[in-house]
């Protein structure tokens, strides 16, 4: 198994050095294209998000929602094992399992009080490791201080959507 150790001190040496480095920047472009299905792009990879039959679309793909829970899982997982390593905690394996739970009075504007997306979200971090508790509960605090999706649904972020119009469909009055 790789050691991750080098790969996180190498960025932190780029980082100290390269203060022009610091930001990233990530994007992704979406287009609805049939019922609810959506088509997005990453980088060179498409995803499809969808919404199940029962709101009449095709279900060939996770829901939005379901998509943030799988980013906190999957970015949970990338940080526990980069941290034990730059930690020098043993980690032999780990995985996640989240549940994310909503109202939809909220989605569906039954319930103007009612958040629209989730009210809270659970699960279980499954590790296998040789490190002590006392370690493994330093891993969990590292963490939880530096998964960037966890800190992204824990902290409000800044959002700002523009509404750009397309095509001729528009009168100018």
């Amino acid at each position: 198994m790789t050691n991750f150790k080098k790969v996180f001190e190498h960025k932190q040496e780029i980082l100290r050095n390269r203060p022009d480095k610091t930001r990233v920047q990530v994007s992704a472009e979406s287009k609805l294209v049939e019922a609810f299905r959506s088509h997005v792009k990453v980088r060179d990879f498409e995803i499809i998000v969808d919404q199940p039959g029962n709101m009449e679309s095709t279900d060939r793909g996770p829901r939005p929602s379901e998509y943030v829970l799988a980013a906190l899982a999957a970015c949970h997982e990338v940080t526990y094992r980069l941290y034990a390593d730059a930690m020098d905690i043993s980690l032999d394996s780990v995985a996640v399992s989240v549940t994310g739970v909503s109202d939809a009075k909220g989605f569906f504007a039954l319930d103007e009080d009612t958040p629209a997306g989730f009210s809270e979200i659970f699960g279980t971090i499954a590790i296998e490791s040789d490190a002590t508790d006392d370690e493994i509960e330093r891993l969990r605090q590292a963490v939880n201080r530096h998964c960037p999706v966890l800190d992204d649904i824990r902290r409000p972020v800044s959002v700002d959507l523009t509404i750009e119009r397309v095509g001729d469909k528009h009168l100018n009055e």
